[in-house]
């Protein structure tokens, strides 16, 4: 069965009304990135960085996946499909991807703020108890904080990440800018030969990857044309 490893990126949850940011210096729901995505920020005011995700974990259970999202899903009935994504959201679940690694956390969890990666304080909140009230803490003592890589952390699972796109017979990019690494690096570790796919409507600087058909496209259109071309 060939392998399938999709990279996902802020541009794979648009058409769901899930918004998030680009990089560094942006806007997510209006407010600036490092003020709640930057471990400076959590220092400065941990309410407000708990309140905001509280906010956007509330609008994450109303939000659905669209067909972007469940036309990688269905794919696992004939591919072995592995998600690599750079979003938060749960949209891939949603759909039914079942191998999925989040390279930037997991919005509807949350963690110590000790070590956010003890999976022993790691919990995971659902729609009839969303928020992390103030003060509330993890089982080592420590603040709750949501369970998300700001910018600034170490990124642990790039390396499974790394490891999975080196096993691909086919590598899929949906809706990322590449310019935010290190998951835009790990096109470097796609084999020699191997069809790379880019699916973004948007230009993007691709003139350093080799073997890579570009389709102009948005998610689920994209995605649409993408499995007619799958070998």
């Amino acid at each position: 069965m060939k392998k399938i490893v999709f990279l996902t990126g802020a541009g794979m949850s648009v058409e769901s009304g899930f918004k998030t940011f680009r990089g560094a210096g942006g806007l997510w729901e209006d407010y600036p990135v490092e003020q709640v995505a930057s471990h400076e920020g959590w220092l400065m005011d941990p309410n407000l960085v708990n309140s905001f995700y509280n906010r956007l974990r509330r609008k994450l259970y109303d939000a659905q996946p669209n067909d972007g999202h469940r036309l990688i899903a269905e794919l696992e009935d004939r591919y072995d499909v592995t998600v690599v994504t750079q979003n938060v959201d749960n949209l891939h679940e949603k759909a039914g991807s079942t191998h999925i690694i989040h390279l930037h956390g997991e919005l509807t969890k949350v963690c110590s703020s000790r070590d956010q990666f003890d999976e022993r304080y790691v919990r995971e909140l659902g729609p009839d108890d969303p928020d992390v009230v103030e003060g509330e803490k993890a089982g080592d003592g420590s603040l709750l904080r949501p369970f998300i890589v700001f910018f600034g952390e170490s990124v642990p699972m790039i390396s499974p990440a790394a490891e999975a796109v080196g096993e691909a017979d086919v590598f899929v990019i949906i809706g990322t800018s590449l310019n935010v690494y290190p998951a835009a690096g790990l096109a470097h570790y796609v084999r020699p030969g191997t069809p790379i796919f880019l699916i973004d409507p948007d230009d993007v600087s691709i003139t350093h990857i080799p073997n890579l058909t570009h389709i102009r496209k948005g998610a689920s259109e994209g995605m649409r044309q993408l499995v007619t071309m799958l070998p």
